[in-house]
């Protein structure tokens, strides 16, 4: 029995002009998400990542904790996020104020969580998207590389929200809604992780910060 470790990656730039990029408390998360690791001597024998710079930087911020990560990496765009900015004007073409208030930050995330559901249901087509089901089908795929190829491994995915959220939703035979609201809980540099076997995947844990929590860490917890 093997274990995959999907980790989201750490804090981007929410509400900057260009979302794909790390802050600095980003990388520190990443970094100290590695350090826990090295602290307990887990070592990893394959890496999946997608290919979004936000994604590389997290896990480079991870191997430099490590001091080194000799596993092979994968890069595997199945593994990239939706485009939320795309799913937003599918549903709301008009543009929107920049969620720089509680209530316009939650404004943002009740449209994306509509819009979310109606990509998923075939109501929508976003611009330069693909399909829900090919989405899923990514996501899909990935899993069953694991499954067939690397079980009994540990393997490390880095993605982000969506493709995890989706891949437990698959796992777990969730209803859309269900998928979505996981979506919406999952927390920078959050690691949830699934059992592997050649049969199954199960999943153990969701949305764990345990590199986070100690007095000197726990502001850093963040979820956009």
């Amino acid at each position: 029995m093997g274990t995959l470790y999907l980790v989201r990656h750490g804090q981007a730039s929410f509400g900057a002009d260009d979302y794909d990029q790390l802050s600095a408390r980003g990388r520190q998360q990443a970094q100290r998400l590695g350090e826990y690791w090295r602290e307990r001597g887990l070592v990893f024998d394959t890496v999946l990542v997608g290919s979004l710079r936000r994604h590389a930087q997290t896990l480079e911020g991870i191997s430099a904790g490590l001091q080194g990560l000799a596993a092979p990496v994968i890069t595997l765009p199945g593994l990239n996020e939706y485009d939320s900015h795309a799913l937003l004007t599918a549903i709301h073409p008009q543009p929107l104020p920049k969620p720089d208030t509680p209530e316009l930050f939650r404004q943002h995330f009740r449209l994306l969580c509509d819009a979310l559901a109606q990509w998923m249901a075939g109501v929508i087509s976003p611009h330069g998207m693909p399909s829900w089901d090919e989405f899923s089908a990514g996501v899909h795929a990935a899993l069953e590389r694991v499954r067939h190829e690397h079980a009994g491994q540990n393997v490390l995915l880095v993605s982000s929200g969506g493709p995890i959220s989706t891949a437990i939703g698959q796992v777990l035979g969730s209803t859309p809604e269900a998928t979505i609201a996981l979506n919406m809980r999952i927390r920078n540099s959050a690691v949830t992780e699934f059992s592997t076997s050649p049969k199954r995947l199960m999943l153990q844990t969701f949305n764990a910060l345990n590199h986070l929590d100690s007095d000197a860490h726990r502001d850093w917890v963040t979820y956009a």
